[in-house]
């Protein structure tokens, strides 16, 4: 039993610190965008998200050249139209540069997300500002990686609690006298009690600093159970509080036989009510904090999602229920045996129709189910549920051809070895029924040790003579693959959670595709010219303003060698484009009053995308003058 829990949560583990929980909301496109050169400075900085997100205040860094904060650290929420939209005012009179756009943000499904971008002012310049790195931000790094177990560790935990629970209830009254099936389902109450509460205490560092040491930190704690995300593990503590009542009574008085048949009825009802409640309470702790919250028919898909989970744990943890009695005893009945396959079959039912409707609303389209994360991930558990429920086939056969254990055989063993009753005097030790009478020692330590060793033996005889019928050895076999599959396919199972929707992934692909289609910024041009006169040196920098076919704006400035501005009497500018015979096409320039060697022009007609051929003529003075020649990509 140990061996088998300790390998599940080995594997676990590892596929906890080999695949990190992905990011669900995603950054889709920001004012200004990422890598732009703008004239002006922004008066603030806008993001765009695929999904809803929470932004606390500060979340939003905007740092200058020199690694100087320049927002206002309040995130305001500028969605309009259903769009997702936080932005941060910027501070007066930024200069030119390169400026650095730090952000974090929890998405709704309760996973970190963060990243960083740049964009310039004027022109690009050297920054010492270092982009952060997702591994260590929120999300990432050792908390990321003890947050992932104990996501996983919660599941298993709560497949083995309610499976075992339902398994009793179900499948087997006599199972609630069994020692293993007690200690399997108390281990997944207490898995699941350990495992929310280090969710808990690690939610604040997943989502915000990345660091262990704020898991202390009692402020944090107090903003986590704010949350919708701490909520629900706050909510999953008080129900697993009645669950401990609801497996005491169950393995207590409920376990007990000798009690009338009507408040046997009456226990076994209150106790179904009750484990139902607690049941689709702790289910629910699941879908009103992660995937089923957030996308498209949120309140159709979160009941399905309660569904979807009850029938797991029905099936996986009333499994292992059915492999430790094969394995450790008592053994089952047929009654048993087939009770729990026809109550398997039913949940697979149940998991085939809710994965089919969380498959299409999770991926939307077969590019998505064929190129996403998402979309392979879960064609990988339809393949190990496809082998689960193979296998369950073969152990469907054996249990049409299991024959009952005789009823003394059954009763004898409640907990996995024989109960014997004590010796009722010091000469006197009690022997088993058939055993050979033989002389007892008087001394009452070494009788009680006698009688023990015969217990033991017996027992071991009977679960021998047990296991030899070639149907129970059969389906215990297959059910032992059965729970190998299984663990495979909770593995995967709890991998999907932390993986973006594949219906997301392609959304987000198609905004940012959107995005890189639409104008990029002004086109910036620099020409190096010399008239050959006095002060004939220096270089005109053009802008072309938005820098695509059709209407733009044009702006000149000329600067000497040492950057200053030069003054030139005259300035022309003219366009053509070679590949289509167009042109040349003058540009009137207008100087710009009180700004030395500054030209503008509007409502320049670029009629066509392509490579085009800029002349610019700089006169200095009535004889210097000359003409340089460069391209521009416009479109």
């Amino acid at each position: 039993m140990l061996a088998l829990l300790t390998g599940v949560c080995a594997l676990l583990a590892v596929l906890a610190a080999a695949a990190p929980a992905g990011a669900h909301a995603a950054l889709t496109g920001s004012d200004p965008a990422e890598g732009s050169v703008v004239r002006g400075a922004p008066r603030q900085v806008t993001l765009d998200f695929s999904e809803g997100v929470a932004m606390s205040d500060g979340a939003i860094r905007v740092l200058d050249p020199r690694g100087k904060r320049v927002d206002s650290r309040k995130v305001r929420d500028t969605g309009t139209g259903g769009k997702v939209r936080r932005a941060v005012s910027l501070r007066a009179g930024l200069g030119q540069g390169t400026y650095t756009v730090a952000w974090q943000a929890v998405s709704a499904d309760s996973h970190p997300v963060s990243g960083a971008f740049t964009f310039s002012v004027g022109k690009p310049s050297e920054t010492s500002v270092q982009v952060p790195q997702q591994d260590k931000e929120a999300g990432g790094g050792a908390v990321g990686t003890l947050y992932g177990i104990g996501r996983y560790a919660a599941y298993a935990g709560f497949v083995l609690l309610v499976g075992g629970a339902a398994f009793v209830l179900l499948c087997s009254s006599p199972a609630a006298s069994a020692r293993p099936v007690q200690r399997l389902t108390v281990t997944g109450w207490t898995t699941l009690t350990a495992s929310t509460l280090a969710l808990l205490l690690l939610r604040g560092p997943y989502t915000g600093s990345g660091r262990l040491a704020d898991v202390v930190d009692l402020g944090g704690l107090k903003e986590v159970v704010a949350t919708k995300p701490g909520g629900a593990l706050v909510s999953r503590l008080l129900l697993l509080a009645a669950a401990a009542l609801f497996v005491s009574v169950l393995f207590g008085a409920y376990a007990q036989r000798d009690q009338a048949a009507s408040r046997r009825r009456d226990l076994r009802y209150g106790l179904s009510v009750g484990g139902v409640v607690v049941a689709v309470g702790l289910a629910a702790t699941w879908a009103m904090a992660e995937h089923a919250s957030t996308g498209i028919q949120t309140g159709l898909a979160m009941p399905v999602d309660v569904l979807h989970l009850l029938a797991v744990a029905l099936w996986l943890g009333g499994l292992a229920a059915l492999f430790c009695l094969l394995r450790w005893g008592p053994s089952p009945t047929g009654t048993t045996v087939r009770r729990f396959s026809r109550l398997a079959l039913v949940c697979v039912t149940v998991l085939a129709a809710t994965g089919l409707y969380q498959s299409w609303r999770q991926v939307g389209s077969w590019n998505a189910l064929t190129g996403t994360s998402y979309g392979r991930l879960l064609i990988v558990k339809v393949l190990v549920v496809g082998a689960l429920v193979s296998v369950g086939w073969f152990s469907r056969r054996w249990t049409t051809r299991l024959t009952e254990v005789p009823a003394a055989a059954e009763n004898a063993v409640s907990t996995g070895a024989e109960k014997v009753p004590a010796p009722r005097d010091a000469g006197r030790a009690a022997v088993p029924a058939g055993a050979e009478k033989t002389s007892v020692p008087a001394d009452p330590v070494r009788a009680a040790q006698l009688a023990r060793q015969r217990a033991a033996a017996e027992a071991a005889r009977r679960r021998q003579e047990r296991e030899a019928d070639p149907q129970r050895s059969g389906l215990r076999r297959t059910v032992l693959t059965e729970a190998a599959v299984a663990v495979v396919l909770l593995a995967v199972t709890t991998a999907l959670t932390g993986t973006e929707p594949g219906r997301t992934e392609e959304q987000v692909r198609a905004a940012q595709s959107e995005a890189r289609s639409e104008p990029g910024g002004p086109v910036d041009v620099k020409v190096p010219f010399d008239t050959g006169g006095p002060g004939g040196k220096g270089t005109a920098e053009l802008e072309i303003d938005p820098g695509t076919s059709g209407e733009n704006s044009l702006e000149l400035r000329t600067t000497g060698p040492s950057g200053k501005p030069v003054e030139a009497p005259e300035v022309k500018v003219a366009f053509t484009l070679p590949a289509k015979d167009l042109g040349p096409l003058s540009v009137p320039l207008e100087p710009v009053k009180r700004e030395k060697g500054h030209w503008k022009a509007t409502g320049l007609q670029l009629p066509m995308a392509g490579k085009w051929k800029v002349a610019v003529t700089v006169r200095t003075s009535d004889i210097d003058q000359v003409t340089k020649t460069t391209t521009a990509t416009i479109g």
